[in-house]
Parts: structure tokens; sequence; C-alpha cells
């Protein structure tokens, strides 16, 4: 094994029907319009020195090293600024440039440290290398006078302020005595990442990279590695490379927080991560990343990880390690008991979004095959489950129709209900690209997030909704549409059902739904809300990003259908820079849902009542197949608190602490009589286990992950599971302990069955996958690598089908007992429930929920920033910190949901969305008091917690 190198083309290659031909050092290079003369080099193998270049940036020509002669033309200009021309004739290697060459680099060593054996880049320093390309053999100059590796004032002292480290950065270090000052952190940090956090300050020789006026931690830098890999030297470089040394090998993988779905290098010392980076090659980042994929990944080896099976007979007892086979069978045992008293309906299985493909696809089988039931469900539930609903309603497929590049192409681009600088960051920095380009943004949200407003974007609208009124905003949007006449009706006409649209039409041209009817709801101006539809329907391409904003409603799926009638209105689905874009919030949760995970759907989305389908999936799987749908999560635990449900088999999720209504949660757990957590660390459902079955990370994992844009990632495995066993071997031992066999000797012998059992995989494998680096669903013989674009032509489903979308407001409604609306999100250093992320140096940024709440209710209430403040809701009550901000509208209040401590979830209702149950995460009538104690459910968890960490034997003690 090696590290993988990818090429470094110095500049961007460009695209373009046009093709020039140039001769570069006797041999002709033939190029797209546009490429610089050093990426046609390097086309053809001729690599021209360089340290201020590199293709993820456009050309600076500052180093002066890329100099070439251009016959015709004067001088020597720099390869990288200079575009080839068809008949142009390069020489890269002269006398003349040799010598030019070498008395730059003699510049640069003169005033750079020499200690490259001890230096933490040695082996991976372009200027290093770049000294050897140019023939360096000695520098005249010397350290006589001022330079920055010894840095004077003006009375000779050494500037130790000058040259100090800066290690504030949990992840980085910053030496300034080594800086070149080439300004590629600079750029990248304005161009890739475009935070613009990162500037060059003084003048001459007093030039320096700064993080503005602070520190790297206390600057708006967001960690997400842009600087560190375009750094040429050991002036950025990570803390685990300074600690363990240059990693020896690598492999390609994905990433497991988002649903981005970043590719990356592990790079690795033995079995040891040494430093992840984002993979150029990977199509849905192409070398880009943020601070929890670039370095969160601590949390695989943290010493929290149960690596040893364990078992008990009540959740009160402390708990046993045993070998696997003891687990394994003491688990089946108990379900074989279960059903055999209770029903063949008594027990189920919730499959994780963190999980792969593979992993899924066995739970669910598992679930189907050797339960013999469809109470299966997975987290989605909770999240996207309206955005299947929706799409597959009005489009016929339940997945987004756009791959990311496509927001290169929009002209407007509508944000409804999501965050995407928080949740998902690598996007985000896409679309802040497309944005600085010119194109235009809406963003319809409760709260002021950074897309609204931040360096060099600006949102044309700003649609502050109050919660709970999604369906009245899209109504009154479309009502615009269909009012003014700005309906794409020759898309109509040919693309969607005439009938459906008219009905649709007439019902949305009603005055109930116009902006100023709305308004009373909404809180949004009619103007602003005629203004946005406008700007959307006539700006070009128009497209739609979502996130859970939008389905964690009582009206979720409404709103998903809304938002398809109004993209089919307008004519923006089916070619680039438009679409329906929903922005997964977990790595796999998109391929939990291909994967068959919900109780009334096979793989590929195929309803179990389809005897064509279930018969293939009974030949397939040698057992006959229950026709009715099973039960939803919500349904489990209310059947557990009944008495009907007693077994449950948890694979990845902690629903003690993500679901709504933690108390209504808990106590379906603690009525069951065997629940099985298979996860990596002790986590708030592991409360209630009677099993514990030690997971794998995804750094352990072999298998695929599908993004947001149904993007199929290999996953690699970097190094052995920990507890000695990977997942899906783990569900194959329980399958066989109940009595059903599954036989598979690889995860890509499973990835073969679920592609003869799925059409929309049918041709994918292992093997394509290593090919083309990834494919996106369908993959097919319609289309054998794959589909970045749905519904070019047509509707999966045929003809669109318009809905109507009639707004109910919720029944969760405010009152003089709970004033304030509750709504909740996420934040960018932490992840989900925070599990992983809080087990790494990412707490630096956010070491605890807080409570956002507008300086007029603060006020009101006599609350400051700091202060600890009590949130109660008609569910129950928690503390946390107050932060007055005026992100939030008077009115409503925000927090996150990361931190078991907090239990954000204890106040969240059990209302839920009305075709699929989804919480209604986003709706919650609360009051904000002051307080100085902490809830009685949080000191009760925190005794819970300290316990359950003595017991195990492994976590820190309470003292710690």
């Amino acid at each position: 094994m090696s590290l993988i190198k990818e090429i470094d083309f110095g500049t961007p290659i460009r695209v373009s029907e046009k093709q020039v031909t140039l001769t570069i050092d006797g041999q002709s290079v033939t190029v797209p319009a546009g490429t610089s003369v050093m990426a046609a080099a390097m086309s053809a193998g001729t690599k021209i020195p360089k340290l201020c270049a590199t293709d993820m940036l456009e050309p600076f020509g500052s180093c002066r090293l890329c100099l070439v002669e251009i016959e015709g033309r004067r001088g020597t200009p720099s390869s990288c600024t200079t575009p080839a021309e068809e008949g142009m004739v390069v020489r890269t290697q002269t006398e003349q440039l040799s010598t030019l060459r070498k008395g730059v680099m003699e510049l640069y060593i003169s005033d750079h440290p020499l200690d490259c054996l001890t230096c933490s880049a040695n082996g991976d320093c372009e200027l290093q290398d770049m000294a050897g390309a140019v023939g360096l053999r000695e520098v005249r100059y010397g350290y006589e006078g001022e330079n920055h590796v010894f840095a004077r004032t003006a009375d000779g002292l050494a500037n130790e302020n000058w040259l100090a480290k800066d290690t504030s950065n949990p992840y980085f270090t910053y030496d300034p005595t080594k800086c070149i000052v080439c300004n590629r952190c600079v750029r990248a940090c304005e161009e890739v990442q475009g935070t613009f956090a990162l500037t060059i300050t003084g003048r001459g020789f007093d030039s320096r990279v700064a993080p503005g006026p602070t520190d790297f931690l206390g600057s708006e830098c967001v960690s997400c590695g842009a600087c560190v890999q375009a750094c040429p030297t050991a002036t950025l470089m990570e803390n685990s490379v300074i600690q363990m040394g240059q990693p020896e090998h690598s492999k390609v993988t994905t990433c497991a927080y988002c649903g981005v779905g970043c590719s990356f290098k592990a790079e690795m010392q033995g079995d040891k991560v040494a430093r992840m980076v984002p993979y150029k090659d990977g199509k849905a980042n192409e070398g880009h990343s943020c601070v929890k994929g670039r370095f969160a990944w601590g949390y695989a080896t943290h010493k929290d990880r149960i690596t040893k099976p364990m078992i008990r007979e009540k959740i009160t007892d402390p708990w046993r390690e045993v070998s696997w086979q003891e687990a394994i069978n003491h688990a089946a045992s108990e379900f074989k008991r279960i059903q055999s008293r209770y029903g063949r309906e008594s027990l189920g299985a919730i499959t994780s979004s963190r999980c792969t493909n593979e992993e899924v696809f066995l739970v669910q089988k598992l679930v189907r095959a050797g339960f013999r039931n469809n109470n299966v469900d997975t987290c989605a539930r909770v999240c996207h489950s309206p955005t299947g609903y929706g799409l597959k309603t009005t489009l016929g497929t339940s997945a987004g129709t756009q791959d990311f590049k496509s927001v290169a192409k929009a002209d407007v681009i509508l944000v409804i209900g999501a965050n995407p600088t928080d949740g998902h960051p690598v996007f985000a920095s896409r679309m802040k690209k497309r944005l600085r380009q010119g194109a235009k943004l809406i963003v319809a949200d409760p709260r002021r997030i950074d897309m609204v407003k931040s360096p060099h974007i600006k949102a044309e609208h700003h649609l502050q909704l109050l919660p709970g009124t999604n369906v009245a905003l899209i109504n009154a949007i479309a009502h615009v549409v269909v009012t003014e006449g700005l309906v794409a009706e020759d898309y109509v006409r040919e693309r969607c059902d005439l009938a459906d649209f008219e009905i649709w039409a007439r019902f949305i041209a009603r005055a109930h739904n116009s902006p100023e009817a709305s308004e009373e709801f909404t809180g949004v101006p009619a103007a602003d809300v005629r203004a946005a539809a406008r700007l959307y329907a006539t700006a070009g391409n128009g497209a739609i990003f979502y996130g859970l904003g939008v389905t964690e409603h009582s009206q979720g799926s409404t709103m998903v259908m809304g938002m398809a009638n109004l993209a089919m209105a307008t004519g923006n689905i089916g070619r680039d820079g438009v679409g329906i874009n929903p922005l997964r919030g977990q790595n796999n949760v998109q391929g939990a849902c291909d994967m068959g995970s919900f109780p009334h759907e096979f793989t590929g989305y195929r309803h179990v009542s389809d005897d064509a389908t279930r018969q293939i999936f009974e030949m397939m799987w040698g057992v006959p197949l229950d026709v009715e749908p099973g039960l939803r999560i919500p349904n489990m635990l209310d059947e557990a608190v009944g008495g009907t449900f007693k077994a449950l088999y948890v694979q990845g999720e902690d629903i003690a602490q993500s679901d709504p209504n933690t108390q209504h949660v808990t106590a379906g757990l603690s009525a069951m009589e065997c629940v099985v957590v298979q996860d990596l660390f002790l986590n708030e459902t592991a409360k209630y286990a009677h099993v514990f079955l030690p997971g794998s990370s995804f750094l352990e994992k072999d298998g695929t992950f599908t993004n947001a844009e149904r993007r199929i990632n290999r996953v690699r495995q970097v190094m052995a599971p920990l507890s000695g066993k990977a997942e899906w071997q783990v569900t194959i031992d329980f399958a066989r302990a109940l009595g059903y066999e599954m036989a598979y000797a690889h995860p890509s012998e499973i990835m073969d069955e679920i592609a003869r059992l799925t059409p929309s995989f049918a041709g994918v494998s292992y093997d394509k996958l290593d090919k083309l680096g990834s494919v996106q669903w369908p993959c097919n013989e319609k289309a054998p690598t794959g589909t970045p674009l749905m519904h070019v032509d047509r509707f999966v489903r045929g003809k669109g089908k318009f809905m109507i979308t009639e707004f109910v407001p919720t029944e969760e409604r405010t009152g003089a007992r709970f004033p304030l609306i509750l709504t909740t999100g996420r934040i960018l250093s932490q992840y989900n429930v925070g599990a992983q992320t809080r087990r790494t140096a990412n707490s630096a940024w956010h070491d605890e929920d807080v409570l956002e709440i507008h300086p007029f209710d603060a006020e009101n209430r006599g609350i400051k920033s700091g202060d600890l403040v009590a949130l109660a809701s008609r569910s129950g009550d928690i503390s946390l910190r107050a932060e007055v901000s005026e992100r939030m509208q008077p009115g409503v209040v925000y927090t996150t949901f990361h931190h078991a401590e907090t239990g954000a979830n204890v106040i969240t209702t059990d209302f839920s969305d009305w075709a699929t149950n989804c919480p209604e995460y986003k709706v919650t009538a609360v009051e904000v008091r002051r307080t100085n104690y902490y809830s009685q459910w949080q000191e009760r968890n925190r005794e819970e917690d300290i316990s359950l960490r003595q017991i195990a034997g492994r976590l820190p003690d309470a003292a710690e």
C-alpha cells in the first residue's frame, strides 16, 4: 500500500466545447479553450515548477517560479496566468528559465528555516520539492539582515509575538516563520470555502497571513481545512501529523457525517489514521471538506468505545461482558421467547442512517425474513419521511432531482427550512460560490441564518415566517405565479396532468391563498412574498433546496408537495440549475430509505402489498413474506406502552435522545422485555437495553453510503473492527441464531443481491463503483453510468401530478401559559445527537446547547445572555443557558439538540405529519423564565448517566 497522490494541474482544467492545440517542449497538446499553459503542460505530463498555484484555486501569478518562454512573445510570462492558444509554441526548460527559477528559489530559501529534518512537513513540502526541481544547491544570501526566521525589532531584540505559533485551533497549528506569503490559504478561504476569514496583514517585509485581529480559534475561521490543504509548506499543519509524523499509505472512503457524502483519503500510519484529506475526485465535494469530516474523526478510537458485547437481565442490573456467541444467542433466545408468547408482531427493529447500505439491507431482511413481519423503521421517520411521500406522489420517486453541481447553473436559489452553512457546509460553499457569481437568493426561515447575509452574499429576500406556516407561504407564492400569468404553460401542457393542474390552479388562485390573506398566518409582508414569487418564476433557472424546517411539521408532506407544485408550474424540473433538492441530514439517510427500511416498502420504494414484487423477494429469500405493512417507530412505542410490543433491535440510533417527547419514548423502552442496542457508545437508549452489541465506525466499515443527490459512494475499511466483528457479520449471526440462514462472504455480495432485487440499483456493483468512483441511481440498463438529473424528458410517474395543498394550522398553539414558539436545528461543529462530535475537540466551539431568544422577549423576562433559564412546554421542562440574539424574531426561540444532558426533546410534543408520522419538532409552544436549577429530568438523567458510566467501567467516573 502507498499514499494516493492526486495530480495537481496548477490551475483548473476549463470546460469548453472549443479545443485548442499548442506545442509544449516539442509535444503537441490539445486542451479546452481557456486552460492555462501550466495545466496544458501537466495534462501532457510536463511539470512546471510552481508554489502559488494549485488547481483548486484560480491563477494568481505571484511566485514567479512557473515562468516559460513562448515563441513570438517578449519576456518570460507565468504559465499559470497565460491561457493556452491555438498554435502556441512553449518551452518550459531553457538555460534562461533555469537561472531565473534558481534565483527565485534562493530568495525563498534565504528567508525560510532550514530545519527540514525535524519539520513536520518533511517529505510532503512543496517548497522542498521545488528547491530540488530547479536544482538549487546553495544559497548565496545567508541569514544576514532582516528575515522572517529571526525577526528583529528596532532595538535588535527578537519580536517573539510576531513569530509566535498560533496553536489556538485544536486541529491545526499556524507557524508564521515558515510562511512564504503565497496567498494560497487566503484564496482557499475565499474561493473554495467562501468564509473570507483570512487576510494578508502588513505590507512588504511585514506581510503575513492573519485570521483577522485575533487568533484562529477566536476568528471567523470555520476550520474546514481548506487553508491547511492549500498550504505548500508547514505553515499550516494538522496537529495529528505534527504529533505522529507523515502518513505512509491511504485509502479513499466516504465521510460518515451529513448527507453531502464527501470523499476522503484516509491517510494512515499502520492501522492509525494520521489525517483525513478531502479527495479531489470525490464527485460530491471535489476536494473540499468541513470541520467534522476533515478533523472530527477521533471518536472512532475514543476511550468511550464499547468493544465487548454485554448483557443484563434487567435494566437496573450492572452490565456483564460476554462473548459474541453468548450475546447473540441470548438475544435470539429472548426474541424467540417473546414472539412465542406474545405473537409474531411483538418485535421489530430500527435501522441506522449511519450504517452502510449493505448493513441496513441485512437488518430489514432480518425483520422480514427472520422475524416474519414488517416491523422495521428508520430515523428517516423523524426527519425526511415527508420527502419520500411528497416527491413520490407528485413526481414518482422518493429522492432529490439534481446533483450538487447543478447549483452552478442556478439563476435563483430558494432555500426553505434549511441552514446549509451549519448542516451541509460543503454544499453551502458551492452555493455561496454561485451567489458570488451573480445568482439571486431567497431564504424562507423563521431564523436569520448565515445565508441571509455573510461576506460577499446577501439574500434578495428573507421571508421570516412563523414556524408552522410553510404551507401558507408556499401557497401564497404559487398564488402569485398563477394569478399573474407566470405559469410555464408549454411545460405544464407537455409534462403534467392537465386535469390535475386545472383543479390545482383554481384552488391556488382563491383569495384565501393570496399573500395578503396568508400574511395573517405567516407574518411575512405580502409585498415581500409577491416580489420573491416573481423573482423565482422569472429569473431563469430556479432551484429549491430544503431541509428539516420543511419536513418536521404536521404538514411536512403537504409542504413537499407544495414545492413540487411550484417547481412544475414554473417549469423548474428536469435540467441543470433547477429542481427540488432535499438536504439530507445523516450520511446514509437516503440509502436507509432506498434499502427498504420503511415498514410498508421493500427496496426501491415498492409496497409490500404488491404481489409481483413480494414474490420476487420470497423467491430470493426462500420464505413467505407478510403482505401487511408493519409498525412505524411511534406505533412501536405506543404498543409497547400498551403491552403488546415487547422487543426491539436498535441498529445505531439513539431514539431516547433524538425522538420527540422523550418521556413517552423512555416509557415505551422501559415496557419492553428485550431491547438490543448495537452502537459505538453507551448512549441514552442503551440505558433501557438488555443486550449491547458493539458497532463499528465508518473507518471499520466496508460497503456503500448513498448521499442526498442519490450518489452511491464506496466506504472502504481502513482499520479492523475494534470489536472483532463487522456489523454485517453480526446481523448474519443473529439471523442464524433465530433460525434463518444468510450466506455472504463479503459486502460486495450483499450489494449484488440488492442489485438483483432493486431496479434502480440493477447496474450497481463494487467493480463499477471502483471504476467510476461513484454512480447516482437509477443505475441500470437504461442508465449504465447512473442518473445525475432526474425527470429530464418525463417524470418517473409519467405526467407530473399537482396536489391540493390546503393550509391547516398546527394543533400546537401558543397561549397565556406557553406564549412562545420553540423551533430546533443544528450547529456547524456538532452533529445530530452529538455521540460522535462530543467526543472530539469540536466541543471547543459548542460545548452546550443554548437557547436563542430575541432581545424583546428576553427583556420582558429579565433574561441576559449567559443566564440559566427554564424552558417549559406541555410535555416537560429543561434548563439551559440563554443567548440573547436578533437572529430570532419576537415570539420565537431556538435551540439545538446535540447534548444529551440538555434533553431538548423532553419538551417536544408528539404531534406529527399527517401522512408519515414525522414529528413536529419545529413547532412547540413554550415559556421561558430565569432559574437557578436544572430540571428534575436533567438531574435524574445525570445520575443515571454517572451510574451507567461506572457500571460499564469504560467511561470517566463521576469526578470527570
